[in-house]
């Protein structure tokens, strides 16, 4: 068969790329195990050059893409007929030519995956194929809302992130939790460890420093009490680490559950909420990324985006105010 492959100049897009992700992103019906298995036999050279699967592009590289089978992504029918997704429309809070900031629905994945076809990012992809670039900035959980902020331009991902590990981005949530909180302020750091359940289920816990059987990553949050009723306080949480369920893992090992939270929460509360005992009505986690506060990556110059409560947050707490006052 005549060698299909094709040479292709590395632009600002993928400049500073891993070779290995560059692929992912560009053959996302094929394994990653094909992938590494075309760049440790040579098929993918840079520069006419072996390398690595780390090595990171650099503008003007040229790529050797080898012939590579593609399988089609999408929901099939029952016949064997390939349908196109629905794609849902977000609000959209900010967008410029490096940015994108959108209000995140509770009960959507960011990112496709575990069961999941077509999370935010696929969905925008694939509405706006003439982008060149699209790529998440940081994650929220299915059941948060609010601030999700992506980047249009590698660029514009690279600062932003480095902003990030330098602490200059403050990303803060709105969260309503059982119990009555009793600080105006109160640091909370304690470490955090990810873990399977016999279930196969991914979870996350507090573990002591000392414990040597998991790795333990150092975790802070700033929580700030808004307002006080009988069994319940809403707060504003400020991240200053990222990671994996934070906010909720540190609240309910100090013993304020998240109203709402299926995986960390009070469950018999929940199901009170769900059946709209009490005199309130919860369908969801209340917990909601309100404010996202940086420099633009390209300007320099201070920008706040924030996402507004949802109208089920929203009448969640007209009802405290109504039943618990």
């Amino acid at each position: 068969m005549p060698d299909m492959a094709k040479v292709e100049n590395i632009g600002e897009d993928a400049d500073g790329q891993r070779i290995d992700n560059f692929f992912f992103k560009r053959f996302r019906g094929v394994p990653k195990s094909h992938i590494y298995q075309l760049l440790r036999s040579g098929q993918v050279r840079v520069n006419s050059k072996r390398i690595h699967a780390d090595y990171r592009l650099k503008l003007d590289d040229k790529v050797r893409i080898p012939p590579i089978k593609v399988t089609p992504s999408g929901p099939v029918q029952s016949g064997g007929k390939r349908v196109k997704p629905h794609l849902a429309k977000f609000e959209i809070l900010f967008e410029d030519e490096y940015l994108l900031a959108i209000n995140k629905p509770s009960g959507v994945a960011v990112h496709g995956g575990s069961g999941i076809s077509h999370g935010v990012i696929e969905q925008l992809r694939l509405r706006h194929t003439d982008w060149k670039f699209l790529e998440l900035v940081h994650r929220l959980d299915r059941e948060t809302s609010g601030v999700l902020l992506l980047a249009k331009k590698r660029s514009a991902l690279v600062e932003v992130h480095r902003q990030i590990r330098e602490g200059i981005v403050q990303k803060r949530y709105s969260v309503v939790v059982r119990g009555k909180w009793r600080n105006a302020q109160q640091n909370v750091r304690l470490p955090l460890s990810k873990y399977v359940t016999a279930e196969g289920e991914r979870r996350v816990a507090v573990v002591a420093e000392k414990n040597n059987e998991r790795k333990a990553l150092s975790a802070h949050t700033l929580f700030t009490l808004i307002k006080n009723w009988k069994n319940f306080s809403l707060l504003e949480a400020e991240l200053k680490t990222g990671r994996t369920h934070q906010i909720r893992v540190h609240l309910a090992h100090i013993g304020y559950p998240i109203a709402g939270d299926d995986k960390y929460g009070d469950f018999e509360l929940n199901k009170r909420l769900l059946k709209g005992e009490l005199g309130l009505n919860l369908k969801r986690m209340f917990l909601h990324a309100c404010k996202l506060e940086m420099a633009h990556p390209a300007t320099g110059k201070p920008i706040c985006l924030e996402a507004p409560l949802t109208d089920e947050l929203k009448l969640f707490l007209h009802e405290l105010n109504d039943e618990l006052s």
